[in-house]
């Protein structure tokens, strides 16, 4: 195990800690920004740097395709590939995996909610599933050309060995919120199978971490909790379908987290909204990543704080197409004081964003990405300081 992780402090549950992969640190409670085609959307090495990022995840799956992970080795790695000198985390490809099968069939992410499944009575047709699973592996078809590939366990392995990252992700099977108990079981069991073989092969000079899967139903996860201490990881991931509702998936971690060692870091996969980030950093997990920062601010949308009229009704989020904001001399939160906030207007983010101006998309990624990083170093501050049940009631108002 080359992964190192120390725990400072607790408030319950809620903990803050350093790890340390490859003489790396890294600060927990951590938010990844995800640099999926090794790029950070519309920030480069030198924003990442001013931001004071950490820790990213790439996307293993993405990268194989475009440019190719062999590629990416003969040109040094990913860290010099992209010039980034932190740590690089890479998933496995499993929840892509899901993506093009039952997330593209059912038209779902990872938590369905009661809006989607109403929705989902009046479907009559669900999309076409592009991939195969069998025990070996899966059987997909390339987004980009159409054509026929295969990624299995030791594929996977080779994949994030070329690419060089401090961080593997076994590669699991990740099932659907509409995955019934028997398929979800059958999941488990094969991704369980797989697991056994990604350890056999993954590049020792990396970190790894198992992920606990089982969907919604707690005597699934307690077996794969079971099965996973079996073995010697790094860390955890939680993943897969994580249930019907956000209650579901607090459930889940009521049910996980206190069976994971203490001296290990806790991943929740693909989760980044900011209520479930205090919530879940509530029951114990570490470490988060999402693409919601540039996501969403590609789409208009930007984060703010409570005192700039950010809750959980609006998702912590404006839209900067708004006419109101078309005369705003205000910075976008003026609680911020992040290079964006402090140097530009909402009139002028307004404006570039109505005009289609590149340098919108830079302004107001860099914003998001700072909001998430400012809001774990509160969050850290707080529970060092023994107020983290304050901040949480300030933020949620609960």
């Amino acid at each position: 195990m080359i992964l190192k992780f120390k725990v400072n402090c607790h408030e319950g549950s809620a903990r803050t800690g350093v790890a340390e992969v490859r003489g790396k640190k890294f600060r927990t409670p951590a938010f990844l920004p995800v640099a999926t085609l090794a790029s950070v959307r519309a920030l480069d090495f030198g924003d990442l740097k001013e931001l004071g990022v950490e820790i990213i995840m790439a996307n293993t799956f993405h990268l194989h395709l475009k440019p190719g992970d062999e590629l990416i080795k003969e040109l040094g790695g990913l860290h010099k590939f992209m010039n980034f000198n932190g740590v690089i985390a890479t998933d496995s490809g499993g929840f892509q995996v899901f993506s093009l099968g039952f997330g593209m069939e059912h038209g779902i992410g990872k938590i369905a909610d009661n809006i989607f499944l109403e929705r989902l009575r009046n479907v009559s047709k669900k999309g076409e599933k592009w991939i195969e699973v069998d025990e070996d592996g899966i059987s997909f078809r390339n987004p980009l050309n159409g054509s026929l590939m295969r990624l299995t366990p030791e594929k996977s392995m080779k994949i994030q060995s070329n690419l060089g990252s401090d961080i593997v992700f076994v590669f699991d099977e990740c099932t659907s919120p509409l995955s019934d108990k028997e398929y979800t079981a059958k999941a488990l069991e094969r991704t369980n199978r797989w697991i056994e073989r990604c350890l056999e092969c993954y590049d020792r000079s990396q970190a790894i971490f198992g992920i606990v899967q089982g969907g919604e139903y707690k005597d699934l996860r307690l077996k794969s909790v079971e099965f996973i201490l079996k073995h010697e990881f790094d860390g955890y991931g939680i993943g897969g379908s994580l249930g019907k509702s956000k209650a579901d998936m607090l459930n889940i971690l009521d049910w996980v987290v206190p069976l994971l060692p203490e001296d290990k870091p806790r991943h929740l996969l693909g989760i980044g909204a900011v209520e479930d980030i205090f919530k879940s950093v509530e029951k114990g997990i570490d470490m988060f990543d999402c693409v919601s920062p540039t996501r969403w601010a590609r789409r208009g949308l930007i984060y703010v704080s409570p005192s700039a009229g950010g809750n959980v009704k609006n998702k912590f989020r404006v839209h900067i197409k708004n006419a109101k904001f078309r005369n705003d001399s205000k910075p976008l939160d003026p609680a911020c004081d992040c290079f964006v906030c402090q140097n530009y207007s909402r009139a002028y983010i307004h404006h570039l964003f109505v005009s289609n101006e590149l340098t919108y998309f830079r302004l107001a990624s860099y914003h998001n990405v700072y909001f998430f990083l400012k809001l774990m170093e509160e969050i850290r501050e707080a529970i060092k300081g023994g107020y983290f049940a304050e901040l949480k009631k300030e933020w949620l108002g609960e």
